[in-house]
């Protein structure tokens, strides 16, 4: 059986679901269903910390498994093998392993388009901007939409939004 995302195949530590007839207990636990995709990212050695931000700002469930728990030797025993932010916004995360690369998101941005009501949103754009950036101020746009973007102190860029009216059409047929 395959292991989480981020186990090194090449030095045989990946998870397996049942070791010996015995069933495994460290092995990730997948709760709800997948109606699409959903961001894994491998952070630099502070996963926890950044899952930890990141329950903080969208709050959810936050479950971390750490390396020794997965057996795995392709880094620090206490490092986060595997974290699940479950709630309105869905996030894997890990440490990344020595072979792998640490996430750099130039050229991809993550929506938060009427996921939650506009209060939330603001508050959401507000606790993302600390310790990061603005790019594009969270304000109403012409075609009756309100958005905006963020890059995070973890260097993921987010697109914050929500429709507040039907775009003006008049003129057109």
């Amino acid at each position: 059986e395959r292991g989480p995302p981020g186990g090194s195949r090449r030095r045989g530590t990946r998870l397996r679901s049942e070791v010996a007839g015995l069933r495994c207990e460290a092995r990730p636990r997948y709760s709800g269903n997948m109606n699409g995709p959903t961001p894994y990212v491998f952070f630099p050695g502070n996963a926890e910390e950044a899952l930890r931000f990141y329950q903080g700002v969208f709050g959810g469930d936050l479950q971390l498994s750490r390396y020794a728990e997965f057996r795995r030797g392709d880094g620090p025993g206490d490092a986060i093998a595997h974290g699940v932010l479950d709630g309105v916004v869905r996030l894997y995360g890990a440490d990344a392993g020595f072979d792998e690369d640490a996430v750099n998101a130039g050229g991809l941005m993550l929506a938060l388009l009427g996921t939650a009501e506009a209060a939330t949103l603001h508050r959401w754009f507000e606790t993302l901007a600390t310790s990061g950036r603005v790019i594009e101020a969270l304000e109403a746009r012409t075609w009756g939409a309100v958005d905006g973007q963020v890059q995070d102190q973890y260097g993921l860029r987010w697109l914050v939004g929500y429709e507040t009216a039907a775009p003006n059409t008049r003129g057109q047929s």
